[in-house]
C-alpha cells in the first residue's frame, strides 16, 4: 500500500471510537475515514454527521465491498472479530481490531491463519505499548535502574459499576459468549499484553476463578501465576467486586536492585524505588491514546515502518488468559 493514503472503514462505532480512537484516525498522517458502519443505520448516520465522514452502512459486507475503502478499524465486541477480519481480509482489506483480539485463543489462531494465507496484515489495539508512560516504564527496566528483574506482580481490584447491578440488562463485558469471560477479558489483556512486550513470551499460565459478588455468571475474582521463556515469574490478582476502600490498579517490577510501581489505566506517575529512596516520575499521555499505535499501523501500511502491534502478538495474550481461566 505504500504511495497510498490509508482510507479507513470503521465496524463499530461505539464508545472507544469517540475519544480513544476515532479522532486519532482523522489527525495522522497519510490517514483519513471515510465510511462507518453500525447494525443500527441511525446510529451509524449520526455518528457519521457529527465527524464529518462521508459514507455510512448498516452492513459490514457493504462497507468491505466499498472500493474507496482500503482498510478495516473492527471496533465490535470481540464475539464479532473473527468474522469481521476474515471477511476484510478476504477482500484483500488490512484488519485493524480492537483488543482482545477474539473470544478465545482458538479464534486468534483462525484471524491469523486467514493473515498468512491471504498476506493481509492484522493488527490489535494494544496501543499501551506507544504511550509515553509505558515507554518510560519500560527505559527504566531496560536501562539497569533496579538491576536483574526477578519477580513481577499484578494487583487489580475495583469495585461493581453500576450496570453491573442490572440483571436485565448485563453490559455485554460480563457476558462470556460476547466479550470471552467477564471484566478480566476485557481489563487484562492490556497488562498482559504489556508485560511479554517488556519481558517476552509467556510460556507457562495457571489461575483460579471464582464468583464472589453473584451479580452476573462470569468470573469476578480471579488469582494467577504465570512464567516467561526468560525463566521470570509472576502472579496476578483481580477482583472486580472489591470495596471502593480497596481499589488497586498496581504493577510491581522487583529487580535486585530496586523496584518499579505503575498502573495501566489510572497512570498514576510511575514510582522508583532504589537505594536513594522512592522517586516519582509522572508522564503525560496524549489526548486520544491510540493515536501513537495507529500512526504506527498506518506508518506500516505505507510501508515507511514496521509495526509489531500484531495478530501473532495478541495471540499470545489470549493465550495466557484462556489458561488462567482454564478454557485450554
Amino acid at each position: 500500500m505504500s504511495e497510498k493514503k490509508i482510507k479507513w472503514g470503521f465496524i463499530g462505532c461505539g464508545e472507544v471510537t469517540k475519544y480513544k480512537s476515532g479522532p486519532a484516525f482523522q489527525k495522522v498522517e497519510g490517514s483519513e475515514v471515510i465510511a462507518v458502519m453500525s447494525r443500527d443505520g441511525a446510529k451509524a448516520k449520526a455518528y457519521a454527521e457529527e465527524r464529518g465522514i462521508p459514507k455510512w452502512y448498516d452492513d459490514a459486507q457493504e462497507l468491505v465491498d466499498d472500493e474507496e475503502v482500503n482498510a478495516i478499524y473492527i471496533a465490535t465486541p470481540p464475539s464479532s472479530h473473527a468474522t469481521y477480519a476474515i471477511m476484510a481480509m478476504k477482500a484483500g482489506k488490512p484488519v485493524y481490531i480492537e483488543k482482545p483480539m477474539a473470544v478465545t485463543y482458538e479464534e486468534c489462531c483462525r484471524i491469523n491463519r486467514i493473515s498468512n494465507e491471504t498476506g493481509i496484515p492484522c493488527f490489535v489495539a494494544y496501543y499501551r505499548r506507544y504511550l509515553p508512560y509505558f515507554l518510560k516504564v519500560k527505559e527504566l527496566i531496560e536501562s539497569g535502574m533496579i538491576g536483574n528483574v526477578i519477580n513481577v506482580q499484578i494487583r487489580f481490584a475495583q469495585p461493581p459499576r453500576n450496570l453491573d447491578y442490572n440483571k436485565e440488562n448485563l453490559p455485554w463485558r460480563v457476558q462470556p459468549d460476547i466479550a470471552g469471560g467477564g471484566y478480566f477479558y476485557d481489563l487484562a489483556p492490556h497488562q498482559i499484553d504489556l508485560l511479554q512486550d517488556m519481558f517476552g513470551c509467556i510460556l507457562e499460565a495457571s489461575g483460579y476463578k471464582s464468583n464472589r459478588g453473584g451479580l452476573y455468571q462470569a468470573e469476578d475474582t480471579l488469582s494467577a501465576c504465570f512464567q516467561f521463556d526468560s525463566g521470570l515469574v509472576g502472579s496476578g490478582s483481580w477482583c472486580f467486586v472489591a470495596h471502593d476502600s480497596a481499589r488497586e490498579d498496581r504493577i510491581e517490577v522487583i529487580g535486585d536492585k530496586g523496584m518499579i510501581c505503575f498502573s495501566v489505566f489510572t497512570y498514576d506517575p510511575i514510582a522508583l524505588h532504589t537505594e536513594k529512596g522512592r522517586e516519582e516520575i509522572p508522564v503525560a499521555n496524549p489526548e486520544h491514546v491510540q493515536q501513537p499505535l495507529i500512526q504506527a499501523v498506518v506508518d506500516h501500511l505505507l510501508g515507511k515502518s514496521i509495526c509489531t502491534c500484531d495478530g501473532a502478538s495478541a495471540t499470545l495474550t489470549n493465550w495466557a488468559m484462556d489458561k488462567i481461566l482454564n478454557k485450554l
